[in-house]
């Protein structure tokens, strides 16, 4: 098992904290609130212009001023809930009250919505605290942050690499210790591939888990969520607790209680099944090393007691990506078709979203019917997996952080990349299942880059996904035993 690092004397105590031991000492007012605030405040004012993941920042008096505002309300016998006086930085895609919501956007680089997306309104009842947004690619399309707005968010154990997308900034505002937690979004990978390329935890939850919204179309899309990010697997089910749900605006989303998420994580992991799907019977290329990588992690499974054997798939890979363009292409172009029928706005929008507006003008209604059919046929096939493993375990991407100077990666291990979300197809499959999904760091090549694993659990199952991450953590604490502590002792 790695052995855990102490914090390097040069980064304060209180942003090393683990979120729930910060918001456990917020509480107890063993830490104030504008202490924890002041602490952030001078760590992003010293990380951040060397990663770009914090934008739109607030001003600082207005947040202290915050700050003394939940002071007070401790003082006073009222507690908020789990992020009371916490900085948060929602994904810049995802709408606050109040504060620019680009979306990575020249079209909508002044929108300033009126009222919060329903996550944002949970965040902030339980008593979080806004100081800017996390920087996200254009409209979120690319598992690559950056935009002609804010620029590119680097990797904070590369500057000159990619911190992945579309939820780049939290999860480089993640590992470099500039926030707690943080929120995210995923349609295709976008909690997930940040969060392994910058060795940290992204939780895609069950479908409906976390109600979307509200939005002018509330039963079509279902392949789009938000979900936690952390640095532990406990922060992000104490995060969840937050977010989840059931909002009557989303008719589609989960009555469970969400305070099951605040339930000790700890779990006999003795004799739980995990199937190893590796590069998917051959058909996905991988970069060298993801793969050793990934079967080390699978040792530290082993160390928790599971049974790990690898799984044949049931279903063809090129099936499976043809069912994720038309859904794709339907869900993308739907939303912003009438943005890219417009000339002077077309003009400003990056091609990836274009070429998703023009797939679905390529469709039919009867192209849109058997893609759901296929859908369906692959649902029933996940559940036969789950018939025989209790989880299932892949790489979290087939690349290691790249370029980020690159649009997006155009060839793995000599294989073309043929559209802008190719090289991330890894992810596809468990956003067309609607399971609930965890990158887990998984360790780092000899050239000291991150990767993670996806670690997958059955429909509705994420608890025990996320007990099964923190026996893994138990056993493979890369959060702890590799911090980017470059970033704040240069």
């Amino acid at each position: 098992m790695p052995q855990a690092q102490q914090p390097p004397a040069a980064l304060n105590d209180i942003v090393a904290m683990p979120a729930h031991a910060l918001s456990d000492a917020i509480r107890q007012r063993r830490i104030s609130c504008r202490e924890v605030m002041r602490a952030y405040l001078d760590h992003i004012d010293r990380v951040n212009p060397k990663v770009n993941a914090i934008v739109a920042r607030r001003d600082e008096a207005e947040l202290l001023r915050e700050a003394d505002e939940r002071d007070a309300q401790l003082a006073a016998g009222q507690w908020l809930g789990w992020l009371h006086g916490m900085p948060q930085a929602p994904k810049d895609l995802t709408a606050v009250r109040g504060m620019v919501t680009s979306m990575g956007s020249l079209v909508f680089k002044d929108q300033v919505p009126a009222r919060d997306s329903i996550i944002v309104e949970r965040m902030r009842r339980a008593g979080a605290i806004f100081i800017g947004r996390t920087n996200v690619p254009e409209f979120g399309l690319g598992s690559h942050t950056y935009n002609r707005v804010y620029g590119t968010t680097r990797n904070p154990y590369d500057l000159s690499r990619s911190a992945g997308g579309s939820s780049g900034g939290a999860a480089a505002a993640l590992a470099a210790r500039m926030l707690p937690v943080a929120d995210g979004s995923d349609f295709g990978g976008s909690l997930r591939n940040p969060a392994g390329f910058c060795n940290v935890y992204g939780f895609r939850p069950s479908a409906g888990r976390v109600p979307s919204g509200p939005g002018g179309e509330v039963f079509l899309k279902q392949l789009s969520y938000e979900g936690p990010m952390g640095r532990t697997p406990r922060d992000v089910a104490l995060l969840l607790s937050v977010l989840a749900g059931h909002d009557p605006r989303a008719p589609l989303s989960l009555s469970e209680d969400p305070s099951v998420f605040r339930e000790p994580l700890d779990a006999d992991m003795r004799g739980r099944r995990v199937g190893w799907l590796g590069d998917w019977n051959g058909y996905l290329p991988m970069e060298d090393g993801i793969l050793d990588l990934c079967r080390d992690a699978l040792a530290g499974l082993q160390a928790a007691g599971c049974e790990v054997a690898p799984l044949t798939v049931p279903f063809e890979g090129e099936r499976l990506w043809r069912i994720w363009l038309a859904h794709r292409h339907l869900m993308v172009g739907g939303q912003y078709r009438a943005l890219c029928d417009d000339p002077a706005r077309r003009e400003r929008v990056k091609p990836a979203l274009i070429w998703e507006v023009e797939g679905l003008s390529g469709m039919t209604a009867l192209d849109v019917y058997r893609a759901a059919e296929e859908r369906s046929a692959w649902y029933e096939a996940v559940l036969a997996m789950f018939r025989e493993v209790d989880y299932l375990a892949v790489p979290t991407a087939q690349v290691f952080p790249f370029d980020a100077d690159l649009d997006w990666p155009r060839e793995i291990a000599g294989r073309p990349m043929d559209t802008y979300h190719r090289w991330m197809e890894v992810v596809t499959p468990w956003t067309l299942a609607g399971c609930p999904v965890i990158s887990v760091p998984a360790g780092f090549n000899p050239a000291g880059l991150p990767m993670g694993m996806q670690l997958i659990g059955p429909p509705r199952g994420d608890l025990a996904v996320l007990r099964l991450a923190h026996a893994y953590e138990r056993q493979r604490d890369w959060v702890a035993r590799r911090p980017p502590q470059a970033l704040w002792l240069a």
